[in-house]
């Protein structure tokens, strides 16, 4: 089993910062910074260096999945019982593998 408590770090951290990224960017367009440009003028700085956070960040938090992934094949707890849905009922669920 994977850890939950990382795996909802990694989802926040992922929906939070992805969101610092590409928000900022509405507030450049909407102040008439042109895409698709080598340099910008200094007066879209602070908005570039946020959106330059946020993705730096984003991409730092994406390095949580496979450390994730690693600590569960290599030391994760196996599964109790052959099916995760106990509460399910049925003879779609009395064979071990389909």
């Amino acid at each position: 089993m994977y850890d939950m408590r990382l795996a909802k770090w990694h989802f926040w951290l992922s929906v939070i910062f992805v969101n610092v990224l590409f928000f900022p960017m509405h507030f450049l367009g909407l102040a008439g910074m042109p895409r698709r440009i080598a340099d910008y003028a200094p007066q879209f700085t602070d908005w570039n260096m946020v959106a330059s956070i946020g993705g730096f960040v984003f991409g730092a938090s994406q390095l949580l999945l496979p450390y994730i992934v690693w600590k569960c094949v290599r030391s994760g707890k196996p599964v109790e019982a052959n099916s995760p849905w106990d509460g399910a009922r049925g003879l779609e669920w009395e064979l071990p593998s389909p």
